[in-house]
């Protein structure tokens, strides 16, 4: 059983060499072109590309939006040292300066010199942790550039909205509410 069908073959004297030598390279030939396999081998090999691709494919926007994020959050822990590094010192605030958070009220003992800047729109007031802090326009305008949602109050010096009913009343800058 060690001899293959060729060797039987050409022992009984059914073939001889120079066909064994053509059976063998035409064998070979058609290995090579790939004419051996299949219609079903081509199709699973073009299903399993075409699978490979997507993958590939989901696997690059997968990366993309980790590397989004990382960018994110590289920017978040950027702007939180901003703000811890640029806020001002409220010790001495003996008036009270009112502003709202969403829907509540709330209240923080500044200088009266920060509560002019904060009324021309110089300072700001950003939420930082569970705390609000007093920072410069600078820092105001790189934190609505990157999370407006942690700015808080912050009076643009010549904005006004074109369909206010009261832009006509101007208010004191004295008002206390």
């Amino acid at each position: 059983m060690a001899n293959s069908l060729q060797d039987q073959l050409l022992k009984s004297g059914l073939v001889d060499e120079q066909q064994l030598k053509q059976a063998k390279s035409k064998k070979r030939k058609q290995k090579r072109a790939g004419g051996g396999r299949a219609p079903a081998d081509a199709e699973r090999r073009a299903a399993a590309e075409q699978a490979a691709a997507e993958k590939r494919r989901r696997d690059q926007e997968l990366n993309r939006e980790r590397e989004a994020d990382r960018q994110r959050k590289a920017e978040l822990v950027a702007l939180w040292h901003l703000v811890r590094d640029n806020r001002l010192s409220r010790d001495g605030g003996d008036v009270a300066y009112n502003f709202t958070d969403g829907s509540a009220l709330k209240r923080l003992y500044v200088t009266a010199d920060q509560q002019k800047a904060i009324a021309g729109g110089e300072l700001a007031i950003v939420r930082h942790d569970d705390f609000y802090e007093i920072v410069p326009a600078m820092v105001a305008e790189r934190t609505e550039q990157t999370d407006p949602a942690i700015l808080v109050v912050w009076n643009k010096p010549g904005e006004a909205d074109p369909d206010d009913p009261y832009a006509g009343f101007e208010v004191p800058d004295d008002l206390m509410w």
